[in-house]
């Protein structure tokens, strides 16, 4: 059995992959309530070219470390490999995955179990996000982006100018 004292000087981790294309204020409200809860966050930002992303990899990075650059124990990488070979080069045990609404959790239900199945110390943390962006995702955010919409409810200024000169006629 593992004593408080045990626990408390091992040193937490959680990854939380995604594309992040891009990073809204869904995904930075995960970030910052995750990273009350473990010792660090790392977000790995998936290349995923069969996606065909709007943003590069690259970009996908610089905008996320931006964003998240006030929280001190917030690690933003890229990565093109597969996750469980990721999570344990980083010897990271834990996944943290978003749920928005019962229609993501077959889908994610799929992929954590899929991640066991590869490595079985893998596990995976579900949290839903705060009422107010449950509805958001970056589909979403691109496509009012592409139409010249207002998406500044959705993500932070630094993206949403990121979003205007990418769809800028």
């Amino acid at each position: 059995m593992t004593t408080s004292s045990q626990q408390n000087s091992k040193s937490r981790a959680i990854l939380y992959p995604g594309t992040f294309d891009p990073i809204t204020k869904g995904h930075e409200d995960l970030i910052l309530r995750a990273s009350k809860q473990f010792d660090k966050v790392i977000v790995a930002i998936a290349a995923s070219p069969k996606k065909a992303p709007t943003f590069s990899l690259d970009e996908r990075i610089h905008l996320s470390k931006a964003c998240l650059s006030e929280l001190g124990n917030v690690e933003v990488l890229g990565f093109d490999t597969l996750l469980a070979e990721l999570a344990d080069s980083l010897k990271v045990k834990t996944l943290l995955r978003g749920l928005r609404a019962v229609s993501d959790f077959e889908y994610e239900f799929q992929l954590a179990n899929m991640n066991r199945k590869i490595d079985p110390q893998l596990e995976t943390l579900f949290l839903t996000p705060s009422e107010q962006y449950a509805y958001i995702s970056s589909s979403l955010v691109r496509e009012i982006a592409s139409l010249s919409g207002n998406v500044s409810h959705f993500v932070s200024p630094l993206v949403a100018k990121a979003l205007d000169n990418k769809y800028a006629k």
